[in-house]
C-alpha cells in the first residue's frame, strides 16, 4: 500500500542492498545519506515530521524539485545522478514488495556526467615513492606499493589480503594473489618478480610484530592495517621521497593501468587484472594514452610532419 511508512521502507531497502545484493559499504552508505536527505526535504516541503512521511509522498514532480533544488546549491552531476540512483532503488524496490502500484521515479533522466579521466602518476614519480627509506616498516610501504602499482589492485583489496591468499615460489621468484574485488567476486593475479621479493622481504620483518591474526599487511599493534592508514602512509613517503603529495592509493592503480596500456598490454588482459566488470571502464585509459601515442608518432613516424621542399 502507498501508505506505507517511508523511514520503514528505506530501512528494508538498505537491508536488501546489504543481505542480498551485497552492496559494498561505500554504496550503501552514500544510499543511506541521499535518502535521509530525500526525507528531510520531503518533511520541509509538506510540513511533516520524517517519521509520518508516506511512500504516497514520493512523487515524481517532488522527485525532479529536489534534484533542481540540489543543481541550485551546486551540487555537482555526479552527485545528483548518485541521488536519483538512490530514488529509482528505493521506488523499485517499494514496486517489487507491492508497497505501492506505479514507480514515479521511472522516466527521469539523470544529468549528464562530463567524462572524467583517471588522474595518473608519470613513471618517475612512481620509482621515486619506490625507493628505499628510513622509514620504519618500510619493507611493509614498499611491499604495499608492489600491489596497489606493481598488480593495480584496490585499496580495499590489499589489505584484505590473507596470507592463505599468497602463492609464492621462492625459487623460481613467482607467484598469485587472489583478491576479493566488488560485489564479492574473487579473482587471482599474478606477482611480478619485484613484488615477489619485496613481499617475501615484508613476510620476514612481519614476523617481529607478534602477528595475531592472518592479515598480510599490519599495523604496529599487530591488527589488520587499515585503509585510512595506507592512505596516510602514501602521502607521508611522499613527502619524504619528493613524489606528488596528492597521490592516492587509486593514483596508483590508476598508473599501473596506464603503464601496462602504453607497454603493449591489451584491455581485455588490463580488465581482467584489475576485476572491471565493463570493458567500458578500462577503456577510459585510452583517452589518458593517446596523447603519448600520438607523440610517439610524431617523433618516429617519417610523415608525421609536413616537410616543406626547399629546392625551386
Amino acid at each position: 500500500m502507498a501508505n506505507s511508512l517511508f523511514s520503514q521502507t528505506c530501512t528494508d531497502f538498505l537491508a536488501e542492498l546489504v543481505h542480498v545484493r551485497l552492496a559494498s559499504s561505500h554504496t550503501t552508505s552514500n544510499y543511506q545519506r541521499d535518502l535521509q536527505r530525500f526525507s528531510e526535504f520531503l518533511a520541509s516541503k509538506f510540513q511533516k515530521e520524517e517519521g509520518k512521511l508516506l511512500l504516497a509522498d514520493i512523487e515524481r514532480h517532488t522527485i525532479q524539485d529536489w534534484l533542481v533544488a540540489g543543481h541550485s546549491q551546486g551540487l555537482a552531476p555526479s552527485t545528483l545522478a548518485r541521488r536519483l540512483s538512490a530514488i529509482k532503488g528505493l521506488c523499485a524496490y517499494a514496486l517489487r514488495q507491492k508497497l505501492t502500484t506505479d514507480n514515479p521515479a521511472i522516466g527521469i533522466r539523470a544529468p549528464k556526467l562530463g567524462k572524467r579521466l583517471p588522474k595518473t602518476l608519470p613513471p618517475h614519480q612512481t620509482q621515486q615513492l619506490l625507493e628505499t627509506t628510513n622509514r620504519t616498516f618500510d619493507e611493509r610501504e614498499l611491499a604495499l606499493m608492489a600491489l596497489l602499482y606493481g598488480c593495480g589492485l584496490r585499496v580495499s583489496e590489499v589489505v584484505g589480503v590473507n596470507l592463505t591468499d599468497l602463492t609464492i615460489n621462492r625459487r623460481s621468484k613467482q607467484g598469485e594473489v587472489k583478491v576479493l574485488g566488488k560485489g564479492n567476486k574473487e579473482r587471482i593475479v599474478p606477482l611480478p618478480e619485484l613484488a615477489v621479493d619485496l613481499i617475501l622481504e615484508w613476510l620476514q620483518a612481519r614476523l617481529q610484530l607478534k602477528p595475531t591474526n592472518q592479515a598480510l599487511f599490519l599495523n604496529r599493534f599487530g591488527q589488520r592495517l587499515s585503509v585510512r592508514s595506507v592512505q596516510r602512509m602514501l602521502k607521508d613517503r611522499a613527502l619524504e621521497t619528493g613524489a606528488d603529495s596528492s597521490v592516492t592509493p587509486h593514483r596508483l592503480r590508476h598508473s599501473f593501468a596506464t603503464d601496462m596500456l602504453a607497454g603493449g598490454a591489451n584491455l581485455r588482459s588490463i580488465q581482467t587484472l584489475l576485476g572491471h566488470a565493463s570493458l567500458a571502464t578500462t577503456e577510459h585509459y585510452t583517452h589518458i594514452t593517446l596523447p603519448q601515442l600520438q607523440q610517439t608518432y610524431n617523433d618516429a613516424h617519417p610523415r608525421s610532419h609536413k616537410k616543406v621542399d626547399q629546392e625551386s
